[in-house]
């Protein structure tokens, strides 16, 4: 169980970093269309104020994601050990695409403005599926890895 939460809390600190900083980078995107100015200064210093500005709301719904969409991919890599990377990595995806998805069905907004375009909910669904990757490289050696026997 240790290696498992040992696992599990940076996979999703990490898809949390890369989602805000995709996030972030997607609306000064949409600020430097307008014709203004944004030097890599402001970028970093926008970067690092949303990663922490989104920490009370963004990174518990990605922990609340990941809590549905792993155990998903455990269960699935007892049955097919050889696709534990895969199967972690699309656990990732799907956790954060869906997540994006079921608040916008359920509220009818997005939570996150870069997820309502197509690029924007696959580059979340990506920093998800870097998580999932992380959770795969970490957890390695855990019981859930083994194969099962089938009788």
């Amino acid at each position: 169980m240790l290696r498992v939460m040992k696992a599990f809390f940076p996979a999703v600190i990490i898809a949390y970093v890369l989602a805000s900083a995709l996030v972030t980078q997607s609306v000064l995107a949409s600020v430097i269309s307008f014709g203004l100015p944004v030097d890599p200064l402001v970028r970093l210093q926008t970067t690092l104020h949303d990663l922490v500005g989104m920490a009370t709301s963004y990174l518990p719904l990605i922990l609340v994601a990941f809590l549905l969409g792993l155990p998903v991919a455990a269960a699935l890599a007892r049955a097919l050990p050889a696709r534990r990377a895969l199967l972690f990595s699309l656990a990732g995806f799907a956790a954060i695409v869906a997540l994006h998805l079921i608040m916008h069905a359920l509220l009818g907004v997005y939570g996150i403005a870069a997820a309502r375009t197509l690029p924007g909910l696959l580059g979340q669904g990506l920093a998800g599926a870097v998580g999932g990757f992380c959770y795969h490289r970490l957890s390695r050696g855990n019981i859930a890895t083994r194969p099962v026997p089938i009788t």
